[in-house]
């Protein structure tokens, strides 16, 4: 792929990562009908959320797509992926604190040590944000090779926020366990091409 076909493939990706954002800016406006529903505090914590964990997921399957379709060049997409996640699961934390406990840090604190699922949720976006802050190029030269060290963090990160999804879920469990499928595989495959490919070579 050329320098200019690849530049113009980034805008479009940028550009559709920003689509769930102005959905729901449509919809918190009601624009042409749309609505977040009865209460669009908690459907935009929902919300954020899920496109948080669908950019984790698109951002751990751009190294399995690369090696099964021999595009390398997927690679140069996985920083902006990596950082829509942070984006959105940082305004799913927003929102919660914000929208919906008004900064009272007290009840915050309180919700992140006595309600294990937002334990494990908070945790996840504690170790998204050096991920986030060491994204760039003069980091990633700067730090050598603890930045590739740095920067496998996702993995747990991508368990954590899971496990949130499942634990937050009260009664349809069917939603995170697709993710935990997902995530399975995407950790799986690591595994395999790492471990049992390399050691029986074709």
């Amino acid at each position: 792929m050329t320098a200019g076909a690849l530049r113009t493939l980034k805008v479009c990706v940028f550009l559709v990562c920003l689509v769930p954002l102005g959905k729901l800016a449509l919809e918190l406006l009601g624009v042409a009908g749309l609505s977040l529903g009865a209460n669009p505090v908690e459907e935009l914590i929902h919300r954020f959320g899920i496109w948080g964990l669908n950019f984790l997921m698109i951002t751990l399957a751009v190294t399995p797509l690369r090696f099964m379709t021999g595009k390398n060049w997927l690679i140069r997409f996985r920083r902006m992926l990596g950082l829509f996640a942070f984006f959105y699961v940082l305004m799913h934390f927003l929102v919660y604190a914000g929208l919906d406990q008004g900064f009272d840090l007290s009840v915050i604190l309180e919700d992140v040590v006595e309600r294990p699922y937002i334990t494990v949720g908070f945790t996840a976006l504690l170790l998204l944000i050096p991920l986030a802050v060491t994204s760039t190029n003069r980091m990633m030269k700067r730090l050598g090779r603890r930045w590739q060290k740095l920067h496998r963090l996702v993995y747990p990160i991508a368990v954590l926020a899971v496990w949130h999804f499942y634990w937050q879920v009260k009664l349809d469990t069917l939603e995170p366990i697709v993710y935990i499928a997902i995530l399975s595989f995407l950790l799986g495959y690591r595994f395999w091409r790492k471990y049992v490919r390399s050691a029986h070579p074709r």
